[in-house]
């Protein structure tokens, strides 16, 4: 949260609060989908931030995910990279969502926070 001053045509000037807003929400990348021996590394499993339920994970169905990640080498001025997903479908009943992404997420990305994105709208 930031204070902000304006001021206003009288000339006097007041402090308002100003909010942050964010476009996405947090999920945790927990792993793959696996089996008792196999696991299948084209699927990810997200644990996604205050959603505790399956009823509640129907929302972010379709909804894009991004796994951004610092490179050692800097491209188009930048060492940030991004790998994009798409929110598939429920996994069990704790909240958790399956995803696929374009190129899978390497192993080193487990545990890390991934952003949900509150796009593309289904309301």
């Amino acid at each position: 949260m930031a204070v902000t001053q304006f001021t206003l045509p009288t000339g006097s000037s007041i402090s308002v609060l100003l909010h942050q807003f964010y476009l996405y929400s947090k999920g945790r990348f927990l792993g793959f989908k696996r089996g008792q021996r196999a696991q299948h590394e084209n699927t990810a499993l997200i644990q996604l931030e205050n959603v505790n339920s399956k009823e509640e994970t129907t929302y972010y169905e379709g909804k894009r995910v991004a796994y951004l990640f610092r490179a050692p080498t800097a491209k188009k001025g930048s060492n940030i990279r991004c790998m994009w997903g798409r929110i598939t479908r429920p996994h069990g009943n704790s909240g958790v969502v399956r995803a696929k992404f374009r190129h899978n997420l390497p192993p080193s990305a487990m545990g890390s926070t991934v952003r949900v994105m509150m796009y593309p709208s289904n309301i």
